[in-house]
């Protein structure tokens, strides 16, 4: 979700384009889970997901997060640590 909320044009994803050290069928209860939570749209296109985050579903809920998210996002690698 980080990398969904520094993307400020709000483009769509495919499940496939988030880099995860998870397996297929972790991906896809991972995001079956942030869809049902309410946190993204899932665009069925047959053969594919569309990915795409309900941002202004999210800032009424949480006001603030997705700007904790996306800063997070920009730190650099050695401070996260």
């Amino acid at each position: 979700m980080v990398e969904l909320a520094a993307d400020e044009e709000d483009r769509e994803r495919t499940c496939n384009s988030f880099d995860l050290p998870i397996s297929k069928q972790t991906q896809t209860h991972h995001f079956r889970a942030l869809r049902e939570a309410g946190l993204i749209w899932e665009i069925d296109y047959g053969n594919r997901k569309g990915i795409r985050l309900r941002r202004s579903d999210i800032d009424v809920r949480f006001p603030g997060l997705l700007g904790i998210l996306a800063a997070e996002a920009r730190k650099p690698e050695h401070a996260n640590g």
